[in-house]
């Protein structure tokens, strides 16, 4: 399914660049100093998430961007279709039983129910 909603994947990944990011920045307070000065683990974990914050950045740029860019797309989407949509989400127990919404020609979306040999089977149940 992320291959069909590639904001799905970007969001995902942002939202762990997010937590790492708040690692990384409660980082000093885990390598604070001793008497002797930082040890040698707490200046390998300093320095990890130095490098993080490093590699991060870009992604949470990325992520702040996207969100500027889309908030007033999903505002829009959610206050026109929100309610009917959210009726939707109640409905369906099991989203790995359906593909991915299609767009048709005639700007229709459709979302169809996988068959019972394209369905995934759950923990303990069997295919007969």
């Amino acid at each position: 399914m992320q291959a069909h909603f590639p904001i799905l994947q970007v969001m995902k990944q942002s939202l762990i660049a997010l937590s790492l990011s708040a690692a990384c920045l409660s980082a000093p307070a885990i390598a604070q100093e001793t008497g002797d000065g930082p040890s040698l683990m707490e200046q390998g974990i300093d320095l990890f998430f130095r490098g993080l914050q490093e590699e991060l950045a870009p992604t949470l740029e990325d992520f702040q961007g996207l969100a500027l860019e889309m908030g007033p797309q999903l505002h829009g989407f959610m206050r026109e279709m929100g309610p009917k949509f959210g009726e939707l989400l109640g409905e369906i127990e099991d989203w790995s039983t359906y593909h991915a919404p299609e767009i048709l020609p005639n700007g229709d979306i459709i979302i169809r129910k996988k068959s019972s040999e394209e369905t995934p089977l759950k923990e303990g149940e069997t295919d007969i």
